[in-house]
């Protein structure tokens, strides 16, 4: 969500040193507080989102261990879950995707303090009390990074849509529900019924 004050509005407020909306930088991003907010700058807009829920953290949890084990077996490369800074080629402050995938040939990408480059794959749980930062805002900035596969996990409809890049569009791979079995193309080979992800 765009900052908006929540809960400690007024500690929230003093700490940050609120800036007009489109001014934000790399250099507030470093110094934001360790809170327990997810705070992402995009396009110099500040987006503040609270602690994730527990369906949020049991669903990536699923998602993470089956990703991470079948990447290892078959040394395809590496997972990384969320708190990790992706800076994109079009942003100039690093996101923080849920989790993502980069291919054992692209893992230079991966830096000391963030990964500097895009993702082959990037998976985010949305948020119940945001959902359009994940499916409009980041799914803009992802397809105009180049991201190749956009997983969007909807842990209370328990749907998982994939988006494949197509001559730079996002389309539709498809829209998985109770029953289906999730694959992907970035992890090859990868494939996780979706009752697994959801079940809790």
């Amino acid at each position: 969500m765009a900052l908006t004050p929540t809960l400690d509005q007024e500690t929230t407020q003093i700490k940050l040193g609120l800036k007009p909306q489109g001014t934000w930088t790399y250099e507030d991003w470093l110094n934001f507080p360790d809170d327990g907010w997810k705070y992402e700058i995009i396009d110099g807009v500040l987006y503040m989102s609270p602690g994730p829920a527990t369906g949020h953290q049991r669903s990536s949890s699923k998602l993470l261990t089956r990703m991470n084990s079948y990447a290892e077996t078959k040394n395809l490369g590496e997972i990384i879950a969320a708190p990790c800074g992706v800076r994109l080629p079009n942003q100039s402050v690093p996101v923080e995707p849920d989790i993502f995938f980069i291919k054992k040939a692209r893992l230079h990408i991966i830096q000391e303090k963030y990964v500097e480059g895009v993702p082959d794959l990037i998976v985010e749980i949305l948020s119940p009390s945001n959902p359009n930062h994940d499916r409009e805002t980041k799914f803009r900035i992802y397809q105009e990074a180049g991201v190749p596969e956009y997983w969007l996990v909807d842990y209370l409809q328990k749907t998982v849509e994939v988006f494949v890049l197509t001559e730079g569009v996002y389309t539709l791979h498809n829209n998985y529900r109770a029953g289906d079995t999730i694959t992907s193309a970035q992890l090859t080979g990868f494939e996780i019924a979706v009752n697994i992800i959801f079940n809790f």
